[in-house]
């Protein structure tokens, strides 16, 4: 192991009337890709302005090699009272050379002579990244950096990560970002700091095997006072192993709804039945929608029906609001007709969290003051429904304005998700959200009986909730995908290799779609798949057995890393292959239905 160019030993820092954390041994070394990892509150961003030096501890020695360049890319920074955004990015003793910031600003695409106050939140993410890469950091602290940013500057990012030369540790709720990029894992719980040598993909199987090891010990403490401290950890647990099943419900889902998208045939005459007209909430019918020359939506056509969940994706500026507003009935259209269900009734979360007063105290948020809160025609207590949103009931009357800003997007999302509605509108709703309430957040759409639109760049939350992707590229264009994030993604990748010889990712095939013959590949596919998915299913079962071993991480912390990138591979493998197995199926099943 290199030795550590940043390190903190015994780091404690007192927040309120006790210790946020304490004992905490940190190290860095000069090439490590470290994924911090916490629940909100738990003082993720503390502890990175403490490695900064930006925050003096209440004890703990901090150790940094001479020469060192330690730069933090702040969540929010204060970017307002500059005069435009370049201003803003050379100012103070550690800003960057003009040339370095115009060359990130060029790769990145934003144009620094804005005026800082009317930037948007994207503009101002794009430039605090400006400031912070073009410093030349050798240690690089990251938090949040994909919040307002679309998916093209995300994977620019990715791609600039992926060659820094560099350390840096990375705050993220977006997983796929975390999958991508990090080596090791320091997950901040309850005042403790853990690190595993594991990238993101084998973080969940190792916090369930410490779950499991503290479970066993709190078996040795009264076991009513073990319930009360672990109600917690024991339901993220269960949550997890829930949405699994979640998601292969949303697969079903996709798949009926790839009939119905198809082309001409079968699946045209489904949509036309009564049955499914009858559940249709918002229809929009040859939708255009320009302003001024620009094209925002051409000749866009789409039933949404009770229960549908639909994803926005795009690049900032190609339209999603737009399109959002007008499926809505917010904004009209230029040409064409939307029209929306008489009883259609909306919950809109937007992502500019108007939230609530500071000094309200979160009863009073949720509950008017009292004890219970009427969720959707049911009482439920105060202190139940704060643990079903993954709050201590101790904050009950806690003031809003003592909680962090994700704390606050979660408490936004309970009281909204109390309301009547039967169809909640989702802008952005990821941003500044943990790990774990996003898994609850996926619970919560999975199991919500209205209609859902959603606008979002975190692509795995987009693959786990969303049952229609609509596509928009800028030119007026939407494509409508069933399925999520991947799906939308290998539709466009045709595209993006029309100039290179390499043949395009495959697409799923509806049955409407498959009319030609099954060649020899496709029916050897369809023969062979079944049973590949079941001897993948073994091995996967067999890794994990393996993993269930309590001291398997202490033992062999080698082994373990091996055997959970090796279930991450394997199920990547049997989604594939399901995939290809749903796709030939679909062949099989119209060309007999074509013969018959």
């Amino acid at each position: 192991m290199a030795a550590p160019v940043l390190s903190y030993e015994d780091l404690g820092l007192i927040q309120g009337e006790g210790w946020l954390f304490r004992g905490l041994d940190i190290y860095v070394g000069p090439r490590d890709r470290l994924a911090l990892i916490g629940r909100n509150g738990a003082g993720k961003t503390t502890l990175l302005r403490c490695l900064t030096g930006q925050i003096d501890p209440d004890k703990g020695l901090r150790t940094i090699v001479p020469g060192t360049k330690v730069v933090l890319l702040e969540q929010d920074p204060d970017i307002g009272a500059s005069g435009s955004l370049l201003d803003w990015v050379l100012a103070g003793d550690d800003a960057p050379a003009p040339h370095e910031a115009a060359a990130i600003a060029d790769q990145i695409g934003i144009d620094l002579d804005r005026p800082a106050a009317t930037a948007s939140g994207g503009e101002r993410r794009r430039a605090a990244i400006v400031r912070a890469l073009a410093q030349a950091p050798d240690v690089l602290l990251l938090d949040e950096p994909t919040n307002h940013l679309d998916l093209g500057a995300i994977e620019w990012l990715e791609q600039w990560l992926g060659r820094f030369t560099g350390a840096f540790i990375v705050i993220s709720h977006d997983r796929t970002f975390l999958r991508r990029l990090t080596k090791s894992c320091l997950w901040l719980d309850r005042g403790t700091l853990r690190r595993a040598e594991i990238g993101f993909g084998g973080f969940e199987a190792w916090t369930e095997k410490v779950y499991e090891e503290e479970a066993r010990a709190a078996e040795k403490l009264d076991a009513k006072l073990a319930l009360e401290l672990r109600w917690l950890e024991r339901g993220v647990t269960a949550r997890r192993r829930r949405n699994q099943g979640r998601l292969a419900k949303l697969q079903e889902m996709r798949a009926d709804r790839a009939a119905m998208l198809g082309g001409p045939g079968a699946a045209k005459l489904a949509l036309a039945k009564d049955q499914v007209r009858s559940k249709a909430v918002i229809e929009a019918d040859h939708v255009s929608k320009s302003y001024g020359e620009r094209p925002i939506v051409r000749d866009f056509s789409l039933r949404i029906q009770r229960g549908d969940r639909i994803g926005l994706v795009g690049p900032n500026g190609a339209g999603k609001t737009t399109l959002l507003k007008l499926l809505t009935g917010e904004l009209p259209p230029d040409s064409g007709r939307v029209a929306l269900a008489k009883t259609l009734s909306g919950i809109v979360i937007d992502q500019q969290r108007k939230l609530m007063e500071p000094g309200k105290k979160v009863r009073d948020v949720l509950a008017h003051g009292g004890d219970w809160i009427d969720v959707r025609g049911h009482k439920k207590h105060i202190m139940g429904y704060l643990k079903e949103f993954l709050f201590d009931p101790a904050i009950a009357d806690a003031p809003v304005g003592s909680l962090s800003g994700g704390e606050r997007s979660r408490l936004l999302l309970a009281r909204e998700f109390a309301r009547e509605a039967n169809l909640l509108v989702l802008d952005e709703p990821t941003n500044d959200l943990d790990l774990e309430t996003l898994d609850l957040l996926q619970e919560v759409i999975a199991d919500y009986e209205g209609t859902v639109l959603l606008v979002s760049h975190d692509r795995d939350f987009l693959d786990r909730t969303v049952t229609i992707t609509l596509g928009l590229d800028g030119s007026g264009k939407v494509d409508i995908v069933a399925g999520g994030y991947g799906d939308w993604e290998k539709r466009r990748q045709p595209r993006k290799a029309a100039s290179k010889p390499a043949p395009a990712r495959p697409q799923r095939v509806t049955p409407a779609q498959a009319a030609v013959k099954l060649t020899y590949k496709d029916q050897r596919d369809l023969d062979r798949l079944p049973g590949e998915v079941e001897r993948i299913e073994a091995e996967i079962a067999a890794a994990e057995d393996a993993l269930h071993d309590p001291d398997l991480y202490t033992s062999d912390p080698a082994r373990f890393a091996d055997l959970t990138k090796r279930v991450a591979d394997l199920r990547a493998e049997k989604h594939a292959a399901e995939e290809r197995w749903l796709e030939v199926a679909a062949m099989a099943d119209e060309l007999q239905r074509q013969a018959s």
